[in-house]
């Protein structure tokens, strides 16, 4: 998205100089000790950086800034302090070391209008989201996600099935299958193949909600607010009007899953899910809680299925794509899985720790594309000084997971896909962390993270073990090459490529059925 509203281009040139200086001329930061900001471009008045950045893919900006400037750079955005982190030491010195004054989130002028109270991703640090944290938790942890490996598996065999049948709609199956995993584990609800409405005002409500949740939306919105509040038959009252829409949609997604499996309960057919557990323990709560417990229930189950649909997806398609343009990854994959696994059975969870070479696929699936390369802003509640440099309360604190991934002292010819930089000389698996960065730090780190790894290594272990992943060829039997691109957001994920998926030497129908027949 463009740092400016292409509606609003003339507005926002000449309001937002006069409201950006009037505030910054009214502003005068206070320095501690007179202690210096951490080093950072030199910007323009009232302006700040903001024209030195680009717009689609900011974290390039900020990965070079972070090559001449330091691992921790200051930059100003308009009026707002900006530090942007670009290596996992100073990560969790200040998100994890520091929670306690890095959990909070910077002020999201669309977050209420548009109805994303739903999603505690965004909520700022407080009772409201510690509570929605902890039923969240409570689901969602390592040792509680063990129950919902036999649904993994159970829509694995679907994707697999679905694979065999029509491989060119790959992508419509991976889809499928992320929102079915979560839907059963959240609400023990069997989403349709296609076109489920559960499934549709979810898609809704993030495509429409999320593009107003990025840094330079929320820039936008923090100097012009009254774009939220302009009456709706307004020429350019589109925001408002999205946020409207937005705020339905949200209440649907909200609400709908949850009468579903009030229902279910009541006709005593609810099979074991996340909501239909915390609706068992509503009962115990107190009548002083129960409204908070209620808020925090509609919360976390939103959250789980918004949030842990769009990072599935988003990882397998990249999955997918980089076995394309990797064959021989490929080749050694399923050579680790025949000599551990056979040709007999498919791998489950049992196979996991003999398998370090799919394991390295994994960490390298979530380090070589990082579906959110600036994660979630964090903000700094109180002000701070951190190796010699102050940080001033308020502060908006990025950090720049793009540039970790890119760290060529860790991550030697880091553009490029090599599981193998995950394993030592013996082929056994480094203690990298990959993964964790891709998730998030310290307290506002991903509360899902366990599932969807679980979900990620059925999936990419099995389509391996069964299918081979290639370019697709033209009509002379050419491989058609492809430069792979990306919509970017606040999240990033693969458009549209084109992948040939044929199974492997006597995969069939009759085939399959046999190996699901052979998994508990």
């Amino acid at each position: 998205m463009s740092w400016i509203v292409d509606q609003h281009t003339a507005i926002f040139c000449s309001i937002s100089l006069i409201v950006v200086g009037l505030a910054s001329l009214l502003s005068k930061r206070k320095h501690v000790g007179g202690l210096p900001l951490p080093p950072g471009p030199a910007g323009l008045p009232f302006l700040g950086n903001i024209l030195s950045i680009d717009s689609r893919e900011p974290w390039e900006t900020y990965a070079a800034w972070g090559a001449q400037y330091g691992d921790l750079v200051y930059t100003r955005l308009f009026n707002q302090d900006i530090l942007v982190i670009n290596s996992e030491k100073v990560a969790k010195d200040l998100l994890e070391r520091r929670s306690s004054n890095y959990s909070d989130r910077p002020y999201l002028p669309a977050r209420l209008p548009f109805g994303w109270s739903h999603n505690f991703a965004f909520t700022p640090y407080g009772n409201e989201w510690r509570l929605a944290r902890r039923l969240f938790h409570q689901g969602f942890r390592a040792e509680a996600s063990l129950a919902f490996r036999p649904v993994q598996i159970r829509k694995s065999y679907q994707l697999l099935s679905n694979f065999l049948e029509s491989p060119q709609h790959f992508a419509a199956h991976l889809k499928t299958f992320s929102s079915s995993v979560a839907m059963s584990a959240i609400y023990d609800y069997e989403t349709a193949p296609n076109d489920d409405p559960f499934v549709t005002i979810v898609e809704k409500t993030n495509n429409l909600g999320l593009q107003y949740m990025t840094p330079e939306m929320t820039l936008i919105l923090n100097v012009l607010p009254f774009l939220l509040h302009l009456p709706t038959w307004f020429p350019w009252a589109t925001i408002k009007r999205n946020a409207i829409l937005c705020t339905k949609y949200g209440i649907e997604m909200v609400e709908t899953p949850i009468e579903y499996v009030q229902k279910s309960i009541a006709a005593g057919i609810a099979g074991p899910s996340f909501v239909s557990d915390l609706l068992r323990s509503r009962e115990r709560q107190g009548p002083d809680r129960l409204a908070d417990f209620d808020e925090a229930l509609k919360q976390s189950s939103a959250s789980a299925f918004s949030g842990g649909s769009e990072t599935t997806i988003t990882m397998l398609l990249i999955f997918v794509q980089a076995m394309v343009l990797h064959p021989h990854v490929q080749v050694k994959a399923r050579a680790e899985i025949d000599a551990v696994v056979g040709k007999h059975r498919l791998p489950d969870y049992s196979d996991r720790l003999s398998l370090p070479y799919i394991e390295a696929i994994i960490r390298e699936v979530a380090r070589w594309q990082p579906l959110a390369p600036l994660a979630v802003p964090h903000a700094a509640t109180n002000s701070d000084v951190y190796e010699g440099f102050y940080i001033p309360k308020g502060a908006t604190v990025i950090a720049n997971v793009w540039a970790m991934s890119r760290n060529e002292a860790l991550y030697p010819r880091a553009t490029e896909f090599i599981p193998e930089r995950f394993l030592d000389a013996k082929g056994q698996l480094l203690n990298a962390e990959a993964l964790t960065i891709a998730f998030g730090f310290g307290r506002r780190s991903c509360p899902g993270r366990h599932f969807a790894d679980a979900s990620l290594y059925i999936v990419i272990a099995s389509t391996l073990a069964l299918f081979e992943f290639s370019k697709v060829k033209d009509d002379q039997g050419r491989e058609i090459d492809f430069v792979p691109t990306y919509a970017v957001g606040l999240t990033r994920h693969p458009d549209p490529f084109p992948c040939r998926i044929v199974p492997r030497p006597g995969v069939d129908a009759e085939k399959l059925a046999s190996m699901f027949d052979t998994v508990a």
